[in-house]
């Protein structure tokens, strides 16, 4: 038996949208006007049409929607209409053969009327008990006219729910205030973030999924012009093609972000070229597919499944634009809601994270997603992504990439991308007449230049041509006035300079000597030859730092006494320092593989994607075909954790380098360069004692499973565990009960892990640490259900058969924990804390 529809009600302010478009003849015509440019027109479904359209292909079910009069067509004085331009573009970046007709231009509104009632259409076939009632409110009239609103939400006593969605965010609204009063728990209002924006709101765009989440909260709970917003039970704002965040104001105010990984916000329409209109509409409807079995009790969760399938949609629906062929195309294309058939668009691609409710600025400028999308610790995942790689590890968190450059520190990703906007802002600009100054500082060898070359080859090839001059090797300002000239003379030839001025602040006559010759060609975009001036044009400058590894230690502002740093100041000022930053627009202190300060807890992070990629570039054949990269646990774990690279980036690829990996099918530690040769690049004792940790702790398990069951033995109100003789020394025990302390120390790194804690040996004895109550629940946890499996499969119970209560089952347990740090520090091994991705409690 068939499955009845449900009715669905779409309504709201009605447009018919205008295609305009040429197309050139493609041979001889007979008639002159036929071998001249044609201008093709096409009227299609806008406002509530379209979204009736789209909801009717999502769905298959009863659409009940304004209908165009009887004798009438879209050509009518009763609509209102836009006219657009479209013109074909390649379907996506990877089909550029392939191509689809967008909006190229808005060319403005035709047909409407002062007298706003025109506007609009009224549902012939209206019903009270439609559950779902869809309104598309453009501010065209609609909203001021209850006679036309549909009959679902103007009886008090029916309780459907409502997508609501708002073109113009204002709160003057007799619409929004009559759902506000009769249907808040079921009205889910949707609205474009660009429209909030619009209306003068301080969001943040393209910069970071963090910075967007927070901007957007913090205005939603402090800026006065969206108060109203806060009267919405659920809001959902969208952020291009590429986020959502939804907002539940009931009891706990709880907000969540929706977001794809590897894109933020405008990535995809940068990428693809021309426009659509109608994104939102597209959302909506793929928003409705997880209401088609609504249950009210369920509403979160449908909202939930909901924003996938609408991000899914837009993003497919913008691909699609209006077909090859306009006038024969299908609009909208049925194709947009079909799943798996673009890899990118797929629903189980958007990641969510709930937003922290907090209002403290320092810890928003700190949060990341990271934290919140793994519960493992900074080297459990840094293993994962060398040994498995990036997509595998990194498929649930915000990634920016850049060419080869990948980052997922949330400070660099702000940084790289703040910088990446400047440009494009820059490139595209027509009044322009002076070059953009940015700064990059960092450590030798943390890559300074590498990052924003990538930026630039992957981002720019088109626009710019690359030159580079090493400051440091001039020695006359001559050859500065030369590089200028050269800087002018490409910029003749149709491409921006992208001009790299490496170790900029170094010294010619005295500290930052070089800084007061660049302040007129910064500013002015001019340079002196001799005795005249010279224009540059249009320029972009980058400075690369070879003396100060971030922008706080350029100007000064790490120094911690008083007289020293007024000294710098002095010093800088009168070398022209804070002229020189006042001309930046913009600058990117570069993390590399060290640990920057106690902080910086994705440092190991940074080690592994630089691994991961060093090992794809120069060693391919130590991947194999299931994508796992052979490298010795230990040589990776030393790589890993050594604390200190002495020449960052160019040590590890230097070790790498001079291991013997050329023939090799696996890094195996015998590969490694001799002691003296890592001496160079690392402390090579403690490289090895990490290098080691697995075969050393094997070699003192027998020594550390006696010496726990002396002690442990000791306690006045031990018990005995099964099979052990107290009166025999270790080398008289049988194996059985050997096995039993053996396999219980084999097993303490894994719990240890647990606490967040790494075991490390060291040359003498650790001092002892005592575990907190909430360490100690987790560790007595973990080895009581280890204790289980261990005892089943050797079938014995966990004490003497006269003794096995519960109670003195976790007695004994609880004994053995405590005694563990005690062993291990007597055994030359210290607890090591690890850096934590996951700052909430510690559970199992």
């Amino acid at each position: 038996m068939e499955k009845q529809k449900i009715k669905i009600i779409v309504t709201g302010d009605i447009c018919v949208n205008v295609l305009l478009w040429n197309i050139l003849p493609q041979e001889e015509k007979k008639l002159n006007w036929e071998n001249s440019i044609n201008l093709h027109q096409l009227s299609v479904p806008g406002a509530a049409f379209l979204l009736a359209k789209m909801i009717a292909l999502a769905t298959d079910q009863t659409i009940i929607s304004p209908v165009i009069p009887k004798g009438n067509s879209f050509y009518h004085d009763h609509f209102l209409y836009s006219f657009v331009e479209i013109k074909p573009y390649p379907r996506s970046t990877n089909q550029k053969e392939s191509k689809v007709y967008r909006l190229y231009r808005f060319m403005g509104f035709s047909g409407g009327t002062t007298n706003s009632n025109l506007n609009v259409l009224p549902l012939e076939e209206d019903v009270i008990d439609a559950p779902i009632v869809v309104i598309d409110d453009e501010n065209n009239g609609f909203n001021q006219h209850a006679g036309y609103w549909p009959l679902a939400i103007k009886s008090t006593g029916i309780t459907p729910v409502v997508f609501y969605k708002m073109d113009n965010p204002i709160e003057g609204n007799p619409l929004l205030q009559h759902l506000f009063r009769y249907h808040r728990d079921k009205t889910i209002i949707i609205i474009n973030a660009d429209d909030l924006r619009s209306k003068g709101v301080n969001i943040s765009k393209s910069i970071s999924w963090e910075k967007t989440a927070h901007d957007f909260t913090w205005q939603l709970k402090n800026n006065p012009n969206l108060s109203f917003l806060l009267k919405c039970k659920h809001l959902i704002v969208i952020f291009g093609l590429e986020g959502v965040i939804y907002c539940e104001n009931d009891d706990t105010r709880q907000s969540f972000l929706y977001f794809l990984p590897y894109e933020f916000e405008g990535d995809f329409r940068n990428n693809n070229d021309g426009e659509m209109y109608g994104l939102v509409s597209a959302f909506v409807a793929g928003f409705s597919t997880a209401f088609l079995e609504y249950k009210a009790e369920g509403l979160p969760i449908l909202i939930f499944q909901g924003i996938r399938e609408g991000i899914s949609a837009v993003r497919k629906y913008f691909y699609y634009g209006f077909g090859e062929q306009p006038a024969s195309s299908s609009f909208p294309n049925p194709l947009m809601f079909e799943q798996n058939l673009i890899k990118d668009t797929d629903p189980e691609y958007v990641q969510d994270v709930k937003i922290p409710n907090v209002l403290n600025r320092e810890y928003q400028d700190n949060w990341c997603i990271l934290q919140e999308k793994s519960s493992a610790s900074i080297s459990q995942m840094a293993f994962d992504l060398v040994k498995n790689g990036e997509e595998n590890v990194l498929m649930h968190i915000p990634t920016a990439k850049f060419g080869k450059l990948k980052t997922i520190d949330r400070i660099e990703i702000e940084s790289y991308r703040t910088i990446h906007n400047l440009i494009s802002e820059y490139i595209v600009s027509k009044n322009a007449n002076r070059p953009l100054s940015i700064a990059i500082f960092g450590t030798p060898g943390s890559g300074k230049s590498y990052g924003l070359n990538q930026m630039a080859i992957s981002k720019f090839s088109e626009s710019i041509t690359k030159m580079s001059y090493n400051i440091s090797q001039f020695s006359t300002v001559l050859e500065l006035q030369k590089a200028f000239h050269q800087i002018s003379d490409s910029n003749l030839r149709g491409k921006i300079p992208f001009v790299i001025f490496d170790e900029f602040d170094s010294y010619f006559h005295e500290s930052w000597g070089w800084l007061k010759y660049f302040l007129s060609p910064m500013q002015d975009g001019i340079y002196k030859d001799e005795e005249s001036f010279h224009p540059i044009g249009k320029a972009i400058f980058v400075f690369v730092g070879g003396t100060s590894s971030s922008f706080a230690e350029f100007c000064g502002e790490k120094i911690k006494i008083e007289k020293e740093k007024q000294l710098f100041l002095n010093k800088f000022k009168e070398s022209k320092g804070p002229d020189f930053i006042s001309r930046l627009r913009g600058y990117i202190n570069i993390l590399g593989p060290n640990q920057v300060n106690e902080f910086d807890q994705f440092f190991m992070i940074r080690r592994a994607m630089l691994i991961r990629s060093l090992l794809e570039q120069k060693f391919p054949h130590l991947i194999n075909e299931k994508g796992t990269a052979q490298i010795d646990n230990g040589v990776l774990r030393a790589m890993l954790k050594i604390p200190k690279y002495k020449h960052e980036s160019r040590s590890v690829e230097a070790i790498m380098d001079m291991s013997m990996l050329t023939q090799a099918k696996k890094w195996e530690q015998s590969f490694l360069p001799p002691k003296e040769q890592l001496k160079l690049h690392l402390d090579e004792n403690l490289f090895l004692r990490y290098m080691m940790h697995d075969a050393i702790f094997s070699e003192k398990i027998d020594a550390i499973a006696e010496l726990l069951r002396n002690k442990f033995n000791a306690l006045d109100d031990a018990m005995v565990v099964t099979g052990d003789d107290v009166s025999l020394k270790w080398e008289e025990l049988g194996e059985s009960p050997k096995s039993f302390y053996r396999d219980h120390v084999k097993n303490i790194p894994e719990a240890i892990l647990l606490i967040q804690y790494d075991v490390v040996y060291i040359d003498s004895k650790a001092d002892n640490r005592i575990f907190s109550e909430q360490e100690l629940n987790v560790l007595i946890q973990f080895e009581y259900k280890r204790r289980k499996i261990y005892d089943k499969m050797k079938n014995i119970n966990f004490v003497s058969s006269a003794e096995s209560s519960n109670d003195k089952i976790k007695l004994q347990i609880f004994q053995m924990v405590t005694l563990w740090i005690n062993c291990l520090s007597e055994s030359n091994f210290k607890l090591e804390k690890l850096n934590i991705i996951n700052q909430h409690d510690i559970s199992v």
